[in-house]
Parts: C-alpha cells; sequence; structure tokens
C-alpha cells in the first residue's frame, strides 16, 4: 500500500475533514479507563486528603504521575478537550462531582498510590454504576433479611 500525503492526495482525489464526533460522558470516562489498563500495575499517584480542604481549592490542585496525567498524555481524550490534569479541568470534562472525583481520587480512600488497573475499575465504576449499585441493594436485602430472622427466631 502507497502512503501519500493529504497534499498529494488532493491533486488526485477531493479531500474533506470530518471532525470527530465528540465523546459522550461514557465514552470518555471508558477512553481513560482504556489509557489507565494500558499502565497495567504500574503505581499512580492520588491527591492527598481532599475532604480536609475547602472545595473552592480544588480545581488548581494537580498531582505527577496521577490518574489524571495518564489521561491527559492520551491524545483521544486531549483531541476531544481535556485540558489538564488539574482536578477541576478533569472533573468539569468527565462530568465528576465531588462525591465521585473524592472516591476515584484521594488518598484517604485508597492510600498514596494504587495501581492503573485498579484506578481504571474506579473509573468504569463511575461510568456506570448500575451493576455496583445492584450488588449493594442485594447485599442489603440479603442483611435485612438475615437480621429479620434473627429477631424472629429468637
Amino acid at each position: 500500500m502507497e502512503q501519500r500525503s493529504v497534499e498529494a492526495l488532493r491533486g488526485v482525489a477531493e479531500v474533506h475533514f470530518v471532525p470527530p464526533t465528540p465523546l459522550n460522558r461514557a465514552q470518555r470516562l471508558e477512553v481513560w479507563a482504556k489509557a489507565l489498563e494500558r499502565q497495567g500495575d504500574a503505581p499512580v499517584r492520588l491527591f492527598h486528603q481532599l475532604e480536609f480542604m475547602p472545595r473552592s481549592e480544588w480545581g488548581p490542585l494537580r498531582v505527577e504521575n496521577s490518574p489524571l496525567t495518564i489521561a491527559l498524555n492520551d491524545p483521544a481524550l486531549r483531541a476531544a478537550g481535556l485540558q489538564s490534569d488539574r482536578l477541576g479541568d478533569a472533573m468539569a470534562f468527565f462530568e465528576l462531582g465531588e462525591s465521585d472525583a473524592h472516591r476515584m481520587l484521594c488518598s484517604c480512600m485508597h492510600g498514596a498510590a494504587m495501581s492503573a488497573t485498579r484506578a481504571a475499575a474506579f473509573v468504569r465504576r463511575v461510568a456506570d454504576p448500575i451493576p455496583y449499585l445492584a450488588v449493594r441493594a442485594a447485599t442489603c436485602v440479603i442483611g435485612a433479611s438475615a437480621l429479620g430472622l434473627l429477631f424472629y427466631y429468637n
């Protein structure tokens, strides 16, 4: 197969650039999860105790080699509009609420670092919370039933 530049092709054919289709939230999160998975078990660093910081100070925060750094290094996410690996930019781009950002990226939940693969699992949990909520609901129902039986037979 012969490779030619776009300029060379213009003389042979009519060339049109089609802008990429914008990614929706779930797609952006999936691309991020895949980028993290490509890092394997390499450690990614987390933000230190976000819960003790005023939310107004979260925006400019960044941590070197965080899950957000991995996201920023992905060309598809940069092309889709990810501006930086600062927490505020990532929260806006991935449409993360404070609770999701805290659960995914805070050291109080996972320690100072975790594997990129584990971080990918948390990103997917935010992208599609239904299976995880179903498991939690089933666990609550089973627990409540067990408690009810315990009280009934005592």
